[in-house]
């Protein structure tokens, strides 16, 4: 029998996982959960990231969409993130794991 066919949402549940296992990602949503709308370079500043693995780190989390990224026609130019709605869903267990890891 295929692991597919032994627990069928498996996939769904390794996917989800990962994103919550992905120590960036949390630190963003958490971020953007407090601060509400940020800047790249307020989100690089606040997590001491860098700036390849934020760009990338907020690639993801938009292509799952949890987070919304809005660019404005302006020079120079002005990208912000907020959290979309389902993002705003990901904020509980988020800060839960957080407390936990406190």
């Amino acid at each position: 029998m295929q692991d597919t066919q032994q627990c069928p949402d498996c996939k769904r549940i390794n996917e989800v996982l990962s994103r919550v296992g992905d120590r960036w990602s949390v630190l963003v949503i958490i971020s953007l959960s407090q601060y509400g709308t940020l800047r790249f370079n307020e989100l690089k500043r606040n997590l001491g990231i860098s700036q390849r693995m934020l760009s990338r780190t907020l690639r993801e989390l938009e292509r799952d969409g949890l987070v919304n990224r809005t660019q404005y026609p302006t020079i120079p130019p002005k990208v912000e993130y907020t959290l979309t709605p389902l993002g705003e869903s990901f904020r509980e267990p988020v800060a839960k794991l957080g407390n936990w890891a406190l």
